[in-house]
């Protein structure tokens, strides 16, 4: 609990088990102010079902079938809504971002300050220096720069897989009606700029260590074209000639 606002963790893993227990220990560290920790196991192949049956305080939840990344997610805010959080906080269980800024996200949202905050691998250069590959980097950055454009926002990067959000704010997106995919992401963003919510950013420095899952370059070509639609989308919904992301 923060104040009396409680805070729940998402993990939506998928073949994690190298480093789901060391995010699951990081994440405990502040077992004071998490209450409840929910685990979304994608149908993996590797054991992460059987070590998250070892971890305490954990809610598990298993689909039968690879359903994606973003159905993932879509379970697991449910899950964590229906667990009556009034903070979510997700990150990726493959310990590329660290656990350690949990306080930090909380706090800006519980104050009121922010609904949605970010973790950023871009804001004070931790991305290169953890590792991401340069194409990535410059992928990340190219991406970013229109999207800012066509959103009409100002944000370090859109393609974190560490974010906080709050009740209110979650429930009033659509997600259901997000894709499955990786674009997931970019798509809610989308909502959440579209009802003029503010994204607050935090630094985060980043480890791009074997262990990380990894999209390959033709997953990646086609997430980079799912986030210009999406932006594109918003501009010409703002322009009266599009459905709002919101209606999508």
């Amino acid at each position: 609990m923060l104040g009396e606002q409680k805070i729940v963790v998402v993990m939506p893993a998928y073949n994690a088990a190298r480093t789901l227990r060391q995010t699951y220990d990081e994440v405990m560290a502040h077992g004071d102010l998490v209450d409840v920790v929910i685990v979304v196991d994608d149908a993996s192949h590797d054991e992460t079902v059987a070590i998250c049956r070892t971890l305490e305080r954990v809610q598990l939840e298993v689909h039968p079938m690879n359903r994606g990344y973003g159905a993932n997610q879509k379970t697991c805010y449910r899950l964590a809504l229906a667990a009556g959080a009034d903070i979510v906080i997700m990150i990726h269980p493959d310990y590329q971002y660290t656990p350690l800024l949990i306080p930090a996200m909380a706090a800006l949202v519980a104050t009121g300050l922010y609904p949605c905050v970010l973790a950023s691998r871009i804001l004070g250069g931790g991305a290169l220096r953890g590792g991401m590959p340069v194409w990535k980097y410059v992928a990340n950055r190219g991406l970013t720069l229109i999207e800012n454009i066509l959103f009409g926002a100002k944000l370090s990067e859109y393609h974190t897989g560490y974010r906080a959000y709050a009740r209110s704010l979650l429930e009033r997106l659509p997600l259901e009606k997000n894709s499955d995919d990786f674009v997931f992401d970019n798509q809610l963003l989308a909502q959440v700029l579209w009802l003029r919510e503010p994204i607050g950013e935090l630094t985060c420095p980043a480890k791009y260590i074997p262990e990380a899952s990894s999209i390959n370059f033709r997953r990646s070509v086609r997430y980079g074209f799912g986030c210009l639609a999406t932006a594109a989308q918003f501009r010409f919904a703002r322009w009266k000639l599009a459905t709002p992301p919101t209606n999508s």
